[in-house]
């Protein structure tokens, strides 16, 4: 059977700013009080879509969470009708309101884990939401992204929807950015790899010195325990040095697709044996895996990091081979740069490396494999997807002209207290939801 990978981009929403709230986040912390510009980050990633869609690839749209989140303000203990609310959360906790008109569901890696159904029990895709309780301002996104997922992938024949994880320490989950799979083809069983922070009992193995690490050991297991994976996965501890270097996911120091894994020498701890262990498990698969190690000579960590170079995307190209999607950044970091002019000439399927302008998510600490969510599919299966939110070029030119009738360009963290940003937000996404025919979207479930 035939099979399909369909990426889904977040579409960035109205509220996008820069309030710095992502701890161990080093881009995040740098542009903290920058004033934003919502609609050329929302375009920026409509045209990354489109160059995706362009390369004969399936792309869809996952659509923003509706922000500032009044209800979560309203639970903190700020009274009055919105307008007030969000006035007296500017005054007295700005921080707070910051955390509630965040836009960072934009990062569609960390909206779930997804396991197809080549890889499961049941032969059933199945998806489990991240808690994202490390953060609170991402924290608030579960709720919406569980009700979306159900939305968009409803036929229970082919999709099993889990709850995500008990919002506690021990089972704190950040989703797909520390999540790879190896396979010889998205048809084909593979080998799914879960890439932790710590122990789930906080013990010195895995903890970090600088930066707390996000992903527990506990949350891995259990998720691959409840996709009914069997054999089919395998944890690897995240490397200190990694996290402490501003590597707050696994996937800002390695990336994957089918057989192969682009990776950073310090991605996990005793990197040389955890290939090993994958290079041993996929052999037994039938799959024989093409590694393509940077030491820390060739780029170091903090290059890593700020080039957001393993924060591309891999994908295959219909026409044979792969492509690499890197963001802009990696042409001003050298090392960067002079890895990705050699890559095509080296014995790899990768054959073209393209760049893509996603400055706004990058300055917030986000890159393009940040972006989207990878959802292999049989045909059978994409048949059942909603296709309102399957990209398209006529959706392309309804969505673009969508942004520049609703977003502005320039956004002032000290705007998140004004109540028209409110309004703009609601009336957008009302439309939106109208756009994407994912009717009642936006209404108290």
């Amino acid at each position: 059977m035939s099979a399909i990978e369909l990426n889904f981009d977040g579409l960035v929403g109205p509220t996008h700013n820069y309030a710095g709230l992502a701890h161990g986040n080093l881009a995040s912390a740098k542009n903290k009080g920058k004033v934003s510009n919502p609609k050329a980050a929302a375009l920026q990633g409509l045209e990354k879509m489109r160059l995706l869609h362009d390369l004969g690839l399936k792309q869809a749209v996952l659509p923003p969470h509706l922000r500032p989140d009044i209800g979560a303000l309203r639970r903190l203990g700020f009274a009055g009708n919105d307008a007030d609310v969000m006035e007296a959360a500017w005054k007295n906790a700005p921080h707070l309101l910051a955390a509630c008109s965040s836009a960072s569901a934009m990062w569609t890696a960390n909206a779930a884990t997804v396991s197809p159904s080549a890889d499961t029990a049941d032969g059933r895709v199945h998806f489990t939401p991240a808690n994202l309780i490390c953060q609170f301002h991402r924290s608030l996104e579960t709720p919406f992204t569980a009700r979306l997922l159900k939305a968009i992938f409803a036929d229970r024949r082919s999709f099993v929807h889990h709850n995500p994880l008990p919002a506690i320490w021990p089972t704190s989950d950040e989703g797909a950015a520390n999540h790879m799979r190896l396979a010889s083809s998205h048809a084909s069983a593979g080998l799914e790899v879960f890439v932790y922070g710590r122990e789930s009992k906080m013990g010195r193995k895995g903890s970090s010195r600088r930066f707390f690490p996000r992903q527990s050991m506990e949350a891995s297991r259990q998720i691959a325990r409840a996709h009914a994976l069997g054999d089919g996965s395998l944890l690897i501890c995240q490397s200190r040095r990694a996290i402490d270097a501003g590597a707050f996911h696994n996937d800002v120091v390695a990336v994957a697709n089918l057989n192969v894994l682009l990776y950073h020498a310090q991605a996990w701890d005793d990197s040389p044996h955890a290939i090993g262990r994958i290079r041993w498990r996929l052999r037994r698969l039938g799959v024989e895996m093409v590694a393509i190690k940077i030491d820390e000579r060739e780029m170091s960590l903090s290059d890593a990091v700020s080039s957001y170079l393993f924060n591309s995307q891999i994908v295959s190209l219909p026409e044979g081979g792969m492509a690499l999607i890197a963001p802009l950044e990696c042409r001003r970091v050298a090392s960067a740069r002079r890895f990705l002019q050699k890559l095509p000439g080296l014995d790899t399927p990768i054959r073209k490396v393209l760049y893509v302008p996603v400055r706004q998510s990058m300055r917030n600490g986000g890159g393009p494999a940040c972006l989207r969510l990878r959802v292999p599919l049989t045909e059978r299966e994409y048949s059942h997807v909603h296709s309102g939110v399957i990209f398209t070029p006529m959706l392309h030119n309804r969505l673009v002209k969508w942004v520049n009738r609703h977003y502005r360009d320039q956004l002032h963290p000290r705007e998140l207290a004004d109540p028209k940003l409110l309004v703009e937000s609601r009336t957008s996404l009302d439309e939106l939801s109208r756009i994407l025919r994912l009717h009642q979207l936006y209404e108290n479930p």
